[in-house]
């Protein structure tokens, strides 16, 4: 199977789908000749024409109402916010309209609308372009949540939210564009609300999110050479939460640690570590559940303590020994 980057196989879904969908188009600033600011819509415009690949205004309060409305009155609008900070001024159409249409008419209405939302730090973009606000989102009903790791994912769960006929936001780390993946070159459907068993272990399980799905796999390595046998679990969706698998792999190890990179304070791995904790699996662990996210800091420019402000490689080894050996 031929290997292409998470970018390309985000770029590839789309267009299967627009070719196959002319409901389908996408709309965003600057996505049309220059193709985005990370260039993943390069191309498409000439391929589709300005009416599907429609570039627009520098205002994300305007184009999220414009792609709300589309969405409700028939069409399958892809929206692309140049960096996930940005949905901080398209809330009002996305949490108050777009999550809330489907339940405020009876089920009659369908919003089957994408955000993409490229998000986290690493690339030096600093305090208003790096964060991870994914658990701000997860906390309004009526909207999916997918945060893919790998080309492969990206490709499949971008097929499943563009089906869909509720608003899905669709979180792509930045660094995370030029991983390369397996990916199979024809149309595939990755399941939204169906984790991933990445990696098999007895001793710790890592539920990981984004890019520390990544960076755990790289821990498990070195501390399997230390003695320690690191399960990892992707959940791949946030909402819907697959419970299932992460609860089976919980129970089988005994140690749990949630790691992602957003704040540590009230992000998203303490709605996983709850969900744990209120389970029947808790009388199977021998040690309390671990957190590990991001300092309460704005992301600093400067590099070195751009890592410092989010978990790295040796944070997660370090961690991992303390809760396995106490």
């Amino acid at each position: 199977m031929r290997e292409i980057t998470y970018l390309e196989a985000v770029r590839e879904a789309m267009v299967q789908r627009m070719e196959k969908d002319e409901d389908v188009y996408i709309m965003g600033e600057d996505i049309g000749i220059y193709g985005g600011a990370f260039g993943l819509t390069k191309g498409m415009i000439e391929s589709f024409g300005p009416e599907r690949v429609r570039n627009t205004p520098i205002s994300e309060a305007a184009i999220s109402g414009a792609a709300v409305g589309s969405a409700a009155t028939g069409m399958r609008p892809i929206l692309e916010l140049q960096f996930s900070d940005f949905v901080t001024i398209a809330m009002d159409n996305i949490t108050n309209q777009a999550a809330k249409m489907r339940y405020m008419f009876g089920g009659k209405a369908k919003v089957p609308l994408v955000v993409r939302l490229p998000g986290g730090s690493g690339a030096g973009f600093a305090a208003q372009h790096s964060q991870s606000l994914e658990a701000w989102m997860t906390h309004i009903p009526g909207l999916k949540i997918v945060q893919p790791s790998t080309a492969y994912d990206a490709k499949g769960l971008m097929k499943a939210a563009i089906e869909d006929n509720n608003p899905v936001l669709f979180y792509e780390h930045k660094l995370l564009y030029g991983t390369k993946d397996q990916v199979p070159e024809e149309e595939y459907e990755v399941l939204i609300g169906k984790a991933k068993l990445v990696r098999e272990g007895v001793d710790v399980t890592i539920v990981a999110t984004g890019i520390m799905v990544h960076r755990s796999l790289e821990a498990a390595k070195i501390l399997e050479k230390e003695g320690i046998s690191v399960e990892v679990v992707d959940p791949r969706t946030l909402v819907p939460l697959d419970t299932e698998t992460i609860l089976e792999s919980v129970k089988k190890t005994s140690r749990v640690m949630v790691v992602y990179e957003a704040v540590k304070r009230s992000g998203y791995g303490a709605e996983i570590a709850s969900m744990i904790g209120e389970s029947n699996v808790f009388d199977y662990l021998d040690a309390p559940i671990k957190r590990l996210g991001g300092v309460a800091t704005p992301i600093p420019y400067n590099p070195n303590l751009e890592k410092a402000a989010v978990p790295q490689v040796n944070d997660i080894v370090q961690e991992c020994k303390k809760l396995v050996f106490g």
